[in-house]
């Protein structure tokens, strides 16, 4: 493998830069029903809360999705050749990803695209002594807002890889939009594979996302830790609490910081009032049918090809060509 120890940057990234940040918080807090873009929750301490939430009992869908990929990764990498390139959208640190690279009997280049360069330099580092071979070109970059690879690589046979139901936290209108440009990006030939999380009871669901140890709950805080330690915000953490629901009109969970008091808030020296019980909306994660991801995807461009799932029916695994 070669490392490369100057990441790339895709030139269409955004990078999250203060000002960015700032206006999406200013933005957010001054609607009526108050909101913070979801993207923002993967600080360094956001990201290793995330880590560990994927490790919980209640959390089932990475290990169930591990599961499966573990059912299903020679049947979808077998048809991968020399100078494929497997480019994973949101890779973090990768871990799923060698799942996959296991049963991969080709001379491929791995392309991890995320926004966190530290999780990118942690994963080349370890891919390295598990892969020697494989190439490894680290991309940091929105992977929303890219309209494609770098032109050394623009033009080759590509594979999309995209789990962790991440596909979820997008309204539908907004999946579709992802999944369209994921198309462009990938190319002409391109395929993806991508994790959908399946509606379920509503209580596997809400454990899901409120678990007993209270890691989600800091993971949602933390973000409000983020604005006080960035954009000089006065958030007191401790007249704030966690919050999930289960959305059964929409089919989605809703994360939510509700305020357990009457306070002001000041961030970038703007003050915004809460009521006692007023919340911030912080995250959605929509939950699918098989049949409705499917009719989802067929809108985006793509032609819905295999489907894998556990037994429980808990979570799924799509490839779309």
């Amino acid at each position: 493998m070669r490392y490369i120890p100057t990441l790339e940057r895709s030139p269409t990234d955004v990078s999250k830069a203060d000002g960015e940040f700032a206006s999406a918080v200013i933005e957010g807090l001054s609607l009526l029903q108050k909101e913070l873009p979801c993207r923002y929750f993967y600080d360094a301490r956001g990201s290793l809360l995330f880590e560990e939430i994927t490790r919980l009992p209640e959390y089932y869908p990475t290990r169930t999705e591990a599961q499966i990929l573990r059912v299903a990764a020679c049947d979808l990498v077998a048809d991968f050749s020399d100078g494929n390139l497997f480019v994973e959208f949101g890779s973090g640190s990768s871990l799923k990803t060698e799942i996959l690279l296991d049963c991969v009997d080709a001379d491929i280049v791995y392309v991890p695209i995320d926004v966190s360069e530290t999780a990118l330099a942690d994963a080349v580092v370890r891919l390295a002594l598990r892969y020697p071979s494989l190439e490894v070109r680290p991309l940091v970059a929105n992977f929303s807002e890219m309209k494609g690879l770098p032109r050394d690589l623009s033009g080759r046979r590509a594979v999309g890889f995209f789990p962790g139901s991440t596909i979820g936290n997008l309204a539908p209108e907004e999946a579709e939009g992802l999944l369209a440009g994921f198309k462009r990006v990938l190319g002409k030939g391109g395929r993806l594979i991508i994790g959908v999380d399946l509606k379920k009871d509503e209580q596997t669901l809400t454990r899901a996302y409120d678990d007993d140890a209270g890691v989600t709950a800091a993971f949602n805080l933390n973000l409000l830790s983020r604005i006080n330690r960035e954009l000089g915000g006065t958030f007191d953490l401790g007249a704030f609490r966690h919050r999930a629901i289960y959305n059964s009109d929409a089919g989605r969970i809703e994360m939510h910081v509700v305020s357990d008091r009457a306070q002001d808030v000041a961030v970038c020296g703007r003050v915004f009032h809460f009521r006692e019980g007023e919340s911030i909306h912080t995250e959605n994660s929509y939950k699918y049918t098989i049949p409705e991801f499917r009719d989802l995807a067929v809108r985006a461009g793509w032609h819905a090809e295999r489907v894998w799932t556990d037994e429980a029916n808990r979570f799924s695994v799509h490839e779309l060509v």
